[in-house]
């Protein structure tokens, strides 16, 4: 029999994971709401660029610009920018395709 306690089990998330899991439950909240993916994608980007324009200085767009090449034009590099963020989840693939 373990000896492991509750908090021994616990996950601490990354700062990555935490953001997806709220993702999951805003999702969630939605319910069966048309395009509640998307909805909830969109809040999150616009609370985001508010963010990277407050704190990210003078050229902050060009780092968002960059981030959205990468996942334009190299998916799969994006892919790894996501799972060097992750913690114990690390091998979890994120879901859908990219554009």
């Amino acid at each position: 029999m373990s000896k492991k306690t509750d908090q021994d089990m616990v996950v601490d998330f990354t700062p990555l994971e935490k953001i997806e899991a709220l993702y999951t439950d805003l999702t969630a909240w939605y319910g069966d709401a048309e395009q509640k993916e998307l909805r909830v994608a969109a809040k999150l980007l616009m609370v985001s660029l508010e963010k990277f324009s407050l704190y990210g200085g003078a050229d902050w767009h060009n780092l968002v610009a960059e981030y959205m090449d990468i996942l334009k034009n190299d998916p799969e590099q994006f892919q790894k920018i996501l799972q060097s963020n992750r913690g114990e989840l690390r091998d979890k693939n994120t879901t859908g395709g990219y554009h």
